[in-house]
């Protein structure tokens, strides 16, 4: 069996991973987006949404939404950044000691005429995706491959799969456990990982390097509702939890970021 293999997730070309033990994930050229992880356990984990779009048309609804080079509406560039909805291309892909691993990288030269002059800078960026058994290890770099500094800001926008977002917990976050009974949308800055999210039995222990904070959302059932991507129930059958770099540093040309996020 191949490592990887070229695929379709609805209407857009797609890289299915599956590692030697039976993990599997599907990661989608628009985006460098995953919106499929299962363990070996045969366990989905990741929530997509049964409206969004899977035409390229937008951005997707659901799994690991990349954000670069700008945070929401931290900024003056298009909300969350033009990562998400720009075609990367496969850098590598296959096997190493058990992990199946796919490289995805994308740089200035790739992007839509439109969001290369709102963002005149040169950069290559490289996602690594990477599953084994019951573990999804992600890695995301920044370089400056220009010749002037530019800030950015960062996130592994993940949504993960649950049974009832009303008896889901999360630890690490708050002095106490954290309990979402409506919507909810908070940053915490400079988090100390691991933080837990316990969802009846399942427990994910969600560890991340480099990345120093973290956002949790649910939009909660009005918000839903309001969502033209999103039914209106499916609120709760996610959280996002999502390992996030609000501020980053200053690159100086030929500087790189690192940012790295697994889950277990």
């Amino acid at each position: 069996m191949e490592a990887a293999i070229q695929t379709t997730f609805g209407e857009l070309p797609a890289l299915l991973l599956s590692a030697p033990d039976g993990a599997q994930a599907t990661i989608t050229l628009y985006g460098a987006h995953l919106i499929s992880w299962r363990g070996a356990d045969g366990r989905e984990r990741m929530f997509c949404s049964a409206k969004s779009a899977l035409d390229g048309s937008r951005a997707i609804r659901g799994g690991v939404p990349v954000i670069f080079p700008q945070f929401a509406e931290r900024g003056s560039g298009m909300r969350h950044g033009f990562a998400r909805v720009s075609t990367w291309r496969v850098l590598e892909s296959g096997v190493e000691d058990g992990w199946a691993f796919a490289v995805f990288g994308l740089g200035a030269g790739d992007l839509d005429p439109k969001h290369a002059q709102a963002w005149p800078h040169g950069f290559e960026l490289a996602l690594r995706v990477a599953i084994h058994a019951n573990q999804l290890a992600m890695r995301f770099e920044v370089r400056n491959t220009g010749g002037s500094a530019f800030p950015f800001a960062a996130a592994l926008h993940t949504y993960h799969l649950v049974d009832d977002i009303a008896t889901v917990r999360i630890d690490g976050v708050e002095r106490e456990e954290l309990v979402i009974a409506d919507k909810f949308d908070r940053v915490y800055e400079g988090v100390a990982p691991p933080l837990a999210l316990v969802d009846g039995s399942i427990v994910l222990t969600l560890r991340q390097e480099g990345f120093t904070d973290a956002v949790v959302w649910n939009p909660g059932a009005a918000d839903a509702a309001a969502l033209a991507d999103m039914a209106d129930d499916e609120y709760r059958r996610f959280v996002c939890v999502e390992p996030a770099l609000l501020e980053g540093p200053t690159l100086q040309p030929g500087e790189r970021w690192v940012g790295e996020y697994h889950v277990s």
